[in-house]
């Protein structure tokens, strides 16, 4: 059954990570751990890949971790015109944006891009350095090699990020091939990135503990008080940091 061939491609990729990219994780937490000892902030940039909805604002979620996210908009009711790519495309947009946002010089940025080549991901990274952030990516090693970069720079993000994550999945991101499908079928690169991010979040809290900082932890705000619970979270994270 097809269900049972997603599920034994699913645990390689986890096996896999498992196997190689424990050192990383543990060297990552220890980066983050660091900052926000030191006053910095830990942002998180994703592509669409799960890693932000997966762990910002989330129940038992690490409150440090902050999305970071911009948009561009244009109002024209003129006739339609196709411009399609020109904003993912437009290089220094990312950069512009990271400069407009709160993240400052001892700050992490984690991004994830399991591709690692688009002209924000590289833009977002490149700018990153310019400030004094450090860069921990979550990305397909495989993937981005057998790719080009569609910066001008010809670089990749693995090739830029101060420490590399490997979320294990294969180029073209989809494990399986299935006949009478034209196209490969079931991407891993998503639940492979949420796990390493919950990975990763453990040792924070495990590194914290250790240090002598209780990390601000999220609670459902479905539960009975949850909302007061929730703000009340918010406001700690607000004075402490974390």
């Amino acid at each position: 059954m097809l269900m049972e061939k997603y599920d034994c491609a699913v645990r390689e990729v986890m096996d896999r990570v498992r196997e190689t990219q424990r050192e990383n994780i543990e060297k990552a937490a220890d980066m983050i751990v660091k900052a926000v000892k030191d006053g910095g902030g830990i942002h998180v940039y994703d592509t669409g890949h799960i890693i932000d909805s997966e762990l910002v604002d989330r129940a038992g979620g690490l409150a440090l971790l902050r999305r970071l996210r911009y948009t561009f908009e244009v109002s024209s009711t003129a006739r339609t015109i196709d411009r399609r790519g020109i904003v993912d495309n437009k290089e220094g947009l990312a950069g512009y944006a990271l400069r407009a946002s709160k993240a400052a010089p001892g700050d992490v940025l984690i991004i994830g891009s399991v591709s690692g080549k688009t002209v924000p991901v590289v833009d977002m990274a490149i700018e990153a350095h310019k400030l004094g952030i450090t860069i921990i990516a979550v990305t397909s090693v495989s993937y981005s090699s057998s790719v080009s970069s569609d910066h001008s720079c010809k670089k990749r993000l693995f090739e830029i990020a101060d420490l590399v994550i490997d979320n294990c999945s294969c180029p073209g991101d989809a494990m399986l091939s299935v006949e009478g499908l034209e196209s490969r079928f079931a991407p891993s690169s998503g639940i492979s990135a949420a796990y390493i991010m919950w990975c990763l979040s453990a040792c924070i809290v495990e590194k914290m503990l250790q240090d002598g900082r209780m990390p601000t932890v999220f609670q459902s705000v479905n539960q009975p008080n949850g909302w007061d619970r929730y703000y009340e979270m918010t406001e700690r994270y607000d004075k402490l940091g974390f």
